[in-house]
């Protein structure tokens, strides 16, 4: 049974995982995207988006908490400064999975893990609905009568 086990071990001990979740953020920083299985991925979303959380506040404590679980000073500068900076106004959801299918090899399941805010084919309908009037779930009327009394005084006055 495994009542209360919540890590995904990917079939590793716990220092062969943590430097291979720590090489996999390293990568992810860097490049923006890399290509994974799909287990992985998933164990890596955990892994970097708190620390990418810990980049939205630049001072040296945070610099080096994130630099225990990274160990990579070019990864931590990029970390701090280009994708801070994109990702400053967002509250969460910093990476996307997208499942590519089963590799050629081994037959396992691929994904791509990419950084959300650094994808030009999907940010740019997000910022254009930012830019115009907020929209919400909940029905709105379209005018109250009295502003339908108003339209027909001013239409008649001319």
């Amino acid at each position: 049974m495994r009542h209360g086990d919540k890590i995904k071990n990917l079939s590793r001990k716990k220092a062969h995982r943590d430097a291979l979740l720590s090489n996999l953020a390293v990568a992810l920083i860097t490049h923006k995207k890399i290509v994974t299985t799909v287990a992985k991925a998933k164990a890596l979303r955990v892994y970097v988006e708190p620390l990418i959380t810990k980049s939205k506040e630049n001072t040296t404590h945070q610099r080096r908490v994130v630099f225990s679980y990274l160990g990579d000073k070019a990864a931590i500068t990029e970390l701090f400064s280009t994708v801070a900076e994109k990702i400053a106004g967002r509250p969460g959801g910093y990476t996307r999975i997208i499942k590519l299918g089963k590799r050629v090899g081994d037959n396992a399941e691929t994904a791509m893990i990419e950084l959300v805010d650094f994808n030009e084919i999907y940010g740019k309908g997000k910022t254009e609905a930012k830019e115009g009037a907020k929209k919400t779930r909940r029905g709105r009327t379209k005018k109250t009568t009295e502003g339908k009394a108003e339209e027909a005084a001013t239409e008649t006055k001319e």
